[in-house]
């Protein structure tokens, strides 16, 4: 099963990562999502060999931080009402199980309040 899944999320990825340019996007919108007030971008090879977003929004804890890479993932809908109050540019985490199936990933998060954060690479 777990070979359906990665050839799922490969298909899910040309329809999210048509290009670096769709990384990108999906990578700023998570970040405004997480209401960060200081975005830095960082690209280089046009994206080919380095996309990295740094931002000072409000993290995730553990358990999302790793459900945040499985298909469909999203820390917005806790139950079937929350479908109609979502006032965000993307589900948080959405595309990042597409992006990892085609790319080295590393995430590195903490919520304001704890000491220490989770570091997560996907290759």
């Amino acid at each position: 099963m777990k070979q359906l899944d990665h050839v799922a999320n490969q298909i899910a990825a040309g329809e999210v990562v048509q290009r670096p340019a769709s990384v990108v996007k999906e990578l700023l919108e998570n970040a405004v999502d997480a209401k960060a007030t200081d975005i830095k971008l960082i690209i280089k090879d046009a994206g080919k060999s380095l996309i990295q977003v740094i931002d000072n929004g409000s993290g995730m804890n553990v358990t999302d931080a790793r459900m945040c890479f499985e298909r469909h993932a999203t820390s917005k809908i806790r139950q079937a009402e929350d479908l109609f109050s979502l006032h965000t540019k993307g589900f948080r985490g959405e595309a990042l199980a597409s992006i990892a199936a085609i790319a080295h990933m590393e995430m590195k998060t903490k919520l304001e309040q704890e000491e220490l954060g989770t570091h997560i690479i996907i290759e």
